[in-house]
């Protein structure tokens, strides 16, 4: 999971980078001044943060997770005022010892108003933070920023590989839990999907009732076969999990997938709710692809056009189906099965490319 790792030290320094610019502004508009005091209190108090929002509330998202909003928000400004002191306190107990200052000046200061002012600008510069991290999270990963810079404020074509997972038997699971546990039983789903997503650089693009349609730039899909490793990942992940789901649910969840690339367009739409979708031949093709995987019974299936450009990953191994007519559809698409060797100890013979 280095990509997530990597993902995490960036976004950490970004909210190093705000934080620090945040103390300069701080320190030019209350002192109307500006020196190296500035970052040495901002660059802290954005490492302190983003240590607790990247690190530490995710840790403990299975104590949290079921927290109320208002609940979740008293607890966290509770923690940064708690944090705003401590690290005000470590940096004026280190100046105070190379100037040579009285703790008493120390206590007047932390009881000030000047403080006071300083702790109310730094909770409304991490709430700022908070709601931007949350509005790119709910956008979906870098959706935010392209959403900024306009990137699809016009139709474009590109590129792009396409994933469409569907959960198996998902109809007869949903009649043997009932609706409210079959989407208790989604969402876990669903969660436990997000690590596999981040480390293989996808973006999910749409949840369809129990299916994720997920989407990748070809240049990042190809990139060590990400587009391939997703859904190993996360495979690997629900047979990690498998006792966790068998005594909660009474069943092993499991999955197949198709995979597909080609143009599309894109496009930022809507007004009251915006967001970017992917119009093209492709999608349609790629749902076949999944539907696909329940005639052939296997997992995975993929399409020649895709496998071509996949070729030389030695980790696979790829079954070819024929050229098939799909459904809808009036030209013949080449289907080939994958496997992951390192995942099945016992597959049928396969034409290793």
């Amino acid at each position: 999971m280095q990509a997530k790792h990597l993902r995490k030290l960036k976004t950490l320094a970004w909210i190093c980078l705000f934080t620090c610019l945040a103390g300069v502004f701080y320190q030019l508009i209350h002192e109307g001044r500006l020196d190296h005091n500035s970052v040495i209190v901002g660059f802290p108090l954005g490492l302190g943060f983003g240590i607790l929002e990247l690190y530490l509330f995710p840790k403990a998202q299975i104590w949290v997770g079921q927290w109320s909003f208002t609940k979740m928000l008293v607890v966290k400004t509770l923690l940064y005022t708690a944090l705003i002191y401590k690290v005000t306190l470590a940096l004026m107990l280190v100046a105070g010892w190379v100037e040579g200052r009285k703790l008493s000046e120390l206590a007047s200061f932390l009881g000030s108003t000047r403080q006071l002012i300083l702790v109310l600008y730094t909770l409304i510069i991490y709430n700022l933070l908070i709601f931007i991290l949350q509005v790119n999270h709910l956008l979906g990963e870098g959706n935010l920023w392209k959403f900024i810079l306009g990137k699809y404020h016009k139709p474009r074509e590109e590129e792009r590989i396409f994933m469409f997972l569907d959960m198996k038997s998902s109809t007869t699971i949903a009649e043997q839990l009932g609706h409210v546990r079959f989407y208790s039983l989604l969402n876990e789903l669903f969660h436990e999907i997000s690590q596999p997503v981040l480390a293989t650089k996808a973006q999910i693009y749409q949840y369809v009732g129990d299916e994720v349609v997920l989407t990748w730039e070809m240049k990042q899909g190809l990139e060590k076969a990400n587009c391939l490793k997703m859904f190993f990942l996360f495979q690997q992940s629900l047979l990690g999990n498998k006792e966790k789901y068998l005594k909660k649910y009474g069943l092993q969840p499991e999955f197949k997938a198709g995979l597909h690339c080609g143009k599309v367009i894109s496009a930022q739409i809507g007004d009251l709710k915006r967001e970017i979708v992917y119009n093209g031949d492709v999608l349609n093709t790629t749902a076949r692809i999944q539907h696909a995987c329940n005639h052939y019974g296997c997992d995975c299936l993929v399409s020649g056009i895709l496998l071509n450009q996949l070729k030389g990953i030695s980790e696979y191994e790829w079954e070819r189906l024929d050229k098939v007519t799909l459904r809808g559809k009036e030209t013949e698409v080449e289907l080939f099965r994958v496997v992951n060797l390192h995942l099945s100890s016992s597959h049928p013979i396969l034409v290793k490319l």
